[in-house]
């Protein structure tokens, strides 16, 4: 091999090495019965739901979404009498235990709706997970748009909380 073979291929190489640096395994996550709920023309928020059960301890740190301008985990509970709806920095998951993200608790809101969530439509949505050693993980999903949840994802999540205000 001669000199600029060996200069190309050392080249290639370290080229490779730092592409493989920079891509991102994804999330070690499972994700059951996703849905976000549709929307009407001038609505400026809507709910995503899923199940999530993680193969190693994560912790869900943010989401994004190209619809929304501010895709945030939220919290909904009970203060005294009034059911309060906040953000939260952060959702761990413990190894295969379930965390739903419903109507009425843990969820993604998505804000500043560029245009009304249409039924029958998918949008994408990408979760990002912070693993135990710090290393930040995404999951990128596309989330079937529907005004009632999904047969699967269970009764819990059949009545609404008014997830259209915000």
């Amino acid at each position: 091999m001669n000199t600029i073979s060996k200069t190309l291929l050392g080249a290639v190489l370290a080229l490779a090495s730092i592409a493989g640096a920079w891509a991102q395994a994804a999330a070690p996550v499972t994700v059951l019965a996703p849905w976000a709920r549709a929307s009407v023309q001038g609505q400026r928020a809507s709910g995503a739901f899923m199940t999530l059960v993680a193969q190693e301890p994560l912790t869900l740190v943010g989401a994004a979404s190209p619809v929304a301008g501010l895709a945030e985990v939220h919290e909904m509970k009970m203060e005294g009498d009034v059911m309060r709806m906040r953000p939260v920095a952060e959702l761990k998951l413990e190894p295969n235990r379930p965390v739903q993200l419903k109507p009425g608790g843990h969820h993604l809101m998505l804000q500043e709706l560029k245009a009304p969530l249409a039924a029958n439509t998918r949008i994408p949505l990408t979760l990002s997970f912070k693993t135990s050693s710090g290393e930040l993980r995404e999951l990128a999903l596309q989330v079937p748009v529907s005004a009632v949840p999904p047969r699967e994802a269970g009764a819990a999540d059949a009545h609404g909380h008014g997830h259209g205000k915000h």
